[in-house]
């Protein structure tokens, strides 16, 4: 038996199998208009292969919470009910395929207001398309780059209500699983981290003041969301900053015992993202050591990603125990049937899609 093909249940929910479609941004919507922030045909099209290849999971990209929570003009949005009808189309078509329909929600902070990166992903000026973007501190991103306005505690409160009005509306879409954006230099690990957290109120300071803001959003989704469907977390594990106070590993398993208690049941481990000058050794798998740290140290499933690309590989991840399940991004770019060749690979059942039966048959 593969352990990447056996299913997991968190609550009451079984996904079938290990591997999941890891969210990537397509900087495909609407920037301006009716539709601004709503999937489209292309969005139904990409996330619905992948479902159909064989992904236990498929994870909907970073979704706003807010028009200002966006990266760029191009990214999804969940504030509205367009937004909400276009998504359900989405969800229900993964759920069509067999495979859970997952959404992670999210607000970019001093990281929003950039150009399409295929466009080079400049800082936008509020004359074409941009906004003023917001912080924990008045800290800008890159050292030149433009200033974002320090929240007040009112300001903190409302983006908490965001969270969770999107969180209801990913319900009513038919999402079975949401998870929250904690990683990648994005608003809630701006707080996390003192890189960017300079402030000396209930909110800042102490590790439990940098986390209180996640924590608060975490409280306000699990409030919202069913009891017996799971919420996940994504975490970066460290901020890879050596010369100065950061964000660590160590850190990171105190966070995990936290939302373990609020609720949440897995944690999906990445790294990275605060800081232009991080120093990241990259590597096939190398951020599964924290993966497997995180999952030691605070007893909650994780999820693992990052250069894992070989069937191999990922089944060695999950059968040892160093995490529970595998995101995949590139590769499934690449390949939206890598689950179903992995499984020929490591002899496990695979279900092609009926339609295909007559091209791949028992060779798979």
């Amino acid at each position: 038996m593969s352990a990447l093909f056996e299913p997991i249940t968190l609550r009451s929910l079984t996904v079938p199998n290990r591997i999941w479609l890891a969210p990537m941004c397509m900087y495909s919507a609407a920037a301006e208009g009716p539709e601004t922030g709503a999937a489209t045909d292309f969005h139904l099209a990409h996330l619905a292969a992948r479902a159909a290849g064989g992904a236990g999971l498929v994870m909907v990209e970073f979704t706003a919470v807010r028009p200002d929570g966006r990266i760029s003009p191009y990214d999804l949005g969940l504030w509205n009910d367009r937004q909400q009808e276009q998504l359900a189309r989405t969800a229900a078509l993964i759920r069509q395929h067999g495979s859970v329909p997952a959404i992670q929600l999210a607000h970019a902070g001093r990281k929003a207001s950039h150009d399409n990166p295929r466009l080079g992903g400049a800082p936008l000026p509020v004359d074409r398309l941009g906004w003023q973007t917001v912080a924990p501190s008045p800290v800008p991103y890159a050292a030149e780059g433009p200033v974002p306005h320090e929240l007040t505690v009112d300001e903190i409160r409302e983006l908490v209500t965001a969270f969770a009005d999107s969180a209801e509306r990913a319900l009513a879409a038919g999402f079975q699983v949401v998870e929250v954006h904690g990683a990648h230099g994005y608003l809630i690990h701006q707080f996390l981290s003192p890189l960017s957290n300079h402030r000396t109120d209930g909110y800042g300071g102490s590790f439990a003041g940098r986390a209180r803001f996640a924590l608060e959003v975490v409280a306000a989704v699990r409030a919202v969301w069913p009891e017996e469907l799971p919420v996940v977390f994504r975490v970066s594990a460290t901020d890879w900053v050596d010369d100065r106070p950061s964000w660590t590993p160590e850190e990171t398993v105190l966070l995990a015992k936290e939302l373990r208690t609020a609720g949440v049941d897995l944690v999906d481990v990445s790294t990275g993202g605060l800081t232009p000058d991080a120093r990241i050794p990259v590597g096939p798998g190398y951020q599964v050591p924290f993966a497997e740290q995180v999952r030691a140290g605070s007893g909650l499933a994780t999820g693992t990603v990052g250069l894992v690309t070989e069937p191999a590989q990922a089944e060695e991840i999950v059968a040892s125990g160093r995490a529970d399940v595998v995101s995949l991004g590139r590769e499934m770019l690449r390949n939206p049937y890598w689950p179903l060749h992995a499984a020929r690979e490591l002899g496990a059942a695979r279900h092609w899609p009926e339609q295909y039966g007559f091209a791949v048959g028992d060779r798979g």
